[in-house]
């Protein structure tokens, strides 16, 4: 592989609102209040932002989403587009930010992302909205879900390289523990293995708390030109990215248990200069136990067969081996559409500036990040390191 230039770009400005249950929240409500708290945090002011980068939303959805935003917050940049990729779509939105700033087209980019899909949507409208991602032919007439669709990689996992019910478990486990130390996540309460085992089936092997949480909420990063990042609090640098992509819907997957993230974390790490067994933190798309688990072994993290025993010994909790999604991660922090990977970001810098409190890793000095948005199928990959 070729190694490419590193990137100079620095993340200067990260927030997120509350979490959870949030009535009287509005998609642009959550996104205008990450934007501020984004902006106090970087200490730049509106004027200083030229490019915005928004996600989407599902209980606002509109063609142009990032128009939408700028209207609203009163801001008038000079590169302004939405992106939508799942739940790759915040470290692609933050990976299209460092470009813009290193090609000299704009100085502070925001990426905003924000819904209310709690208490802003029905049951039925949540699932009519994520029944297109379903093959409309081939899948969706078969009742597909996107449930059921990981629990078709859990079961090819399963079969391929066995793994115990309470090496599944340990995964969620682990999240609840981390979220516990986190003041703002959404579940706190206490979670046993048993818990998790004796939640109800929602696609077996897959339970209800095998699944990640809906949530309202918002988040914003602040992206910055290396010059422009001088005068900002405490920047934190962007090291490598990379993307890999090799289908959309689940039928087409070349692999079961193999994913774009191997492509996009190879590319990362090559561009940091740096492996796998560098990291010191790990903040990685949880939307499903097996979503983890097979990411943290196609990733490079774990073996093949051996990420949920890593799980259940502890090498992902805080004092392990390598802690992972120190936030609590979609499983109990939160999470709420495009923001769900942008939480994952916003504590990847947090850990990075030693601002984490009672759950920080010390000597955290590399973190890594990393969103896929469908079923494994966009996938995007942030080597962050101090400054």
């Amino acid at each position: 592989m070729t190694t490419r230039k590193q990137h100079t770009a620095r993340i200067t400005g990260v927030a997120d609102t509350a979490m959870g249950e949030l009535p009287g929240s509005t998609a642009m409500g959550l996104h205008a209040e990450a934007t501020t708290a984004a902006l106090k945090d970087a200490g730049l002011t509106a004027a200083d932002i030229d490019g915005v980068l928004c996600g989407y939303s599902m209980t606002m959805p509109h063609l142009m989403l990032s128009s939408v935003f700028c209207e609203y917050y009163g801001l008038r940049p000079s590169f302004n587009t939405a992106i939508q990729a799942g739940g790759a779509t915040a470290c692609i939105m933050l990976a299209n930010a460092v470009a813009l700033v290193e090609s000299g087209a704009c100085r502070h980019v925001l990426c905003v992302t924000g819904d209310n899909r709690l208490t802003g949507m029905t049951r039925d409208g949540a699932v009519a909205a994520l029944a297109s991602v379903g093959h409309p032919e081939f899948e969706q007439p078969y009742g597909m879900s996107v449930p059921a669709a990981y629990a078709l990689v859990a079961q090819a996992y399963l079969h391929q390289y066995g793994i115990s019910r309470d090496e599944l478990s340990a995964i969620s486990v682990a999240a609840r523990a981390h979220a516990a130390l986190h003041p703002k996540a959404y579940k706190r309460d206490p979670l046993s293995l048993a818990d998790v085992a004796n939640s109800r089936v929602i696609a077996s092997p897959l339970r209800l708390l095998d699944c990640c949480l809906i949530s309202d909420g918002g988040a914003a990063v602040i992206v910055s030109a290396a010059d422009a990042a001088r005068d900002t609090r405490k920047p934190v640098r962007v090291l490598g990215s990379g993307q890999g992509h090799t289908h959309e819907h689940i039928m087409a997957a070349p692999s079961l248990t193999d994913f774009g993230c191997k492509t996009s974390s190879a590319m990362a790490f090559d561009q940091a200069g740096v492996t796998a067994a560098e990291i010191d933190v790990a903040e990685i798309y949880d939307s499903f136990t097996i979503t983890l688990l097979t990411e943290l072994e196609s990733i490079g993290f774990f073996e093949k067969g051996e990420a949920g025993k890593a799980a259940l010994a502890g090498d992902i909790s805080l004092g392990g081996r390598l802690p992972v999604n120190t936030h609590g991660g979609l499983m109990s922090y939160g999470h709420s559409g495009a923001a769900g990977g942008a939480f994952h970001i916003v504590e990847a810098a947090h850990q990075l500036r030693g601002e984490a409190d009672a759950r920080q890793v010390a000597g955290a000095g590399l973190a890594f990040v990393h969103g896929d948005g469908g079923i494994l199928s966009a996938h995007c990959s942030l080597v962050l390191g101090q400054e």
